[in-house]
């Protein structure tokens, strides 16, 4: 399957990964890399592995870090997994899109 980044993904992403820069280092930030490819690689590999979202049930959230979860969406027919969105799990549920 081929693996799409939306707009809201990267941009989250990025953020995610600035903050981690500012406040902890460029090690964090490569760990955190690191884990999010692992990630994308296991879902690769079994793409309904992660656990559905509570309002959709066609998007899936994966654990990156104790505090960060990437959400996406497996699109069988198009073979693609689409990355919707990193968000931070301190933020409040209420607010979360997916």
């Amino acid at each position: 399957m081929t693996v799409i980044w939306t707009f809201k993904a990267l941009k989250t992403y990025f953020s995610v990964s600035d903050y981690l820069q500012e406040e902890w280092g460029v090690s964090v930030v490569r760990n955190f890399a690191k884990e999010v490819d692992r990630i994308i690689q296991e879902i690769k590999s079994n793409p309904y592995v992660f656990e559905v979202s509570k309002k959709y049930k066609n998007v899936r959230k994966g654990l990156v870090t104790e505090h960060n979860t990437m959400f996406y969406r497996v699109k069988p027919r198009k073979e693609v997994i689409e990355i919707l969105i990193f968000w931070d799990n301190r933020q409040d549920d209420k607010r979360r899109p997916y």
